[in-house]
């Protein structure tokens, strides 16, 4: 359920403190700022993630987002491998994920991690990467709803990691959906009103 933990505590550390500090970086803001979109935090839901962009109209603002938030948590996930081992490389991609969610240079008000979760996703265990990914496409084309399609992707990824013998990522990924799943309450909310906003819609 949890890997090894063979690594000193304090190289852990060094990595955790490494994730977190990668993870924080805002690419959402960046970017908008860089395309001229506004404060994404001023914009549609707030948030500063990929679909907030992708409200501002920008295609290629919120594709270049998505692939930021993806890739600082994979990179933070394959460097901490090589270097230190599967332990501190779970840790640190935890510690990218919570620092994409609550970054300290914006007062703890960041992202709701969906990108972030598929970059960590893909660099632990790319085959369960890919079928995640291609669970949210099935699921955001047939009901049009991005929180929806993340909502239920993080709830079956844990089955996933059980099915396909990742035993060792299952209570990283049950970490993980707990997360975006507290992130995505008021998405909750929204979608038992039949309030939230429909990929596409501004």
């Amino acid at each position: 359920m949890i890997p090894e933990f063979s690594t000193s505590p304090m190289i852990l550390l060094v990595w955790v403190v490494t994730g977190y500090l990668l993870g924080s970086i805002p690419f959402g803001l960046v970017v908008a700022h860089l395309f001229g979109l506004g404060d994404l935090r001023q914009i549609g839901s707030g948030n500063i993630g990929a679909t907030n962009v992708l409200r501002t109209g920008s295609k290629f603002g919120a594709a270049l987002t998505l692939i930021a938030d993806a890739g600082k948590a994979g990179i933070t996930v394959l460097l901490a491998r090589s270097i230190a081992g599967e332990d501190a490389a779970q840790l640190a991609g935890f510690a990218a994920f919570f620092g994409h969610c609550y970054p300290i240079w914006l007062k703890f008000k960041g992202g709701k991690g969906v990108s972030t979760f598929f970059g960590l996703l893909f660099a632990l265990a790319w085959p369960i990467g890919l079928i995640s990914g291609a669970t949210w496409i099935l699921i955001a084309g047939i009901f049009r709803y991005s929180s929806f399609a993340a909502i239920a992707t993080v709830i079956l990824t844990p089955l996933f990691m059980i099915i396909f013998s990742q035993q060792v990522l299952v209570a990283l990924s049950i970490g993980l959906m707990t997360l975006i799943l507290w992130r995505h309450k008021e998405n909750i909310i929204r979608l038992l009103k039949s309030q939230e906003t429909k990929i596409g819609q501004k």
